[in-house]
């Protein structure tokens, strides 16, 4: 975490939206920035990897789940300013995507997992803007189908 502290410029991840059963995964963040919020599965983009190739990586690595992509979702910026400046800017690309193979298990990364209903969302302690970009995402999935 701390080579992404103070960046000289924003950083670039991925994250995906993965539906079950009109339901969507969610990880609960083991690890700062946001530490115990449940967020979708996701990170950072690495040097040669496209943003669809990072959201798939990411969320194997994390919670063992395979997807499929439907859409590109929207984007998130990140940008949280301390005393000293700004201590971390994220730009997150969303996807939606509809489940395919493998049950979600716990991670270094992810201490909780689980397929959430929206009424699920609005009692769970969350990443900022979360519901608002897995409504949309759930939109792109049901007009997919």
């Amino acid at each position: 975490m701390s080579d992404r502290l103070y960046p000289p410029r924003p950083i670039l991840a991925a994250s995906i939206a993965v539906f079950r059963q009109a339901r969507v995964l969610l990880a609960r963040r083991a690890n700062a920035p946001l530490k115990g919020q449940y967020s979708l599965p996701g990170g950072v983009v690495e040097i040669g990897e496209t943003l669809r190739e990072a959201a798939l990586r990411e969320l194997m690595e994390e919670v063992g789940v395979e997807a499929e992509i439907i859409a590109f979702n929207d984007h998130i910026e990140s940008i949280a300013r301390g005393a000293d400046g700004v201590e971390t800017h994220y730009v997150i690309a969303t996807f939606a995507a509809i489940w395919v193979r493998g049950e979600p298990r716990i991670s270094a990364e992810a201490d909780s997992v689980i397929w959430a209903s929206d009424d699920d969302l609005a009692l769970l302690p969350t990443t900022p803007d979360l519901a608002r970009i897995v409504a949309r995402a759930s939109k792109l999935v049901e007009a997919a189908r």
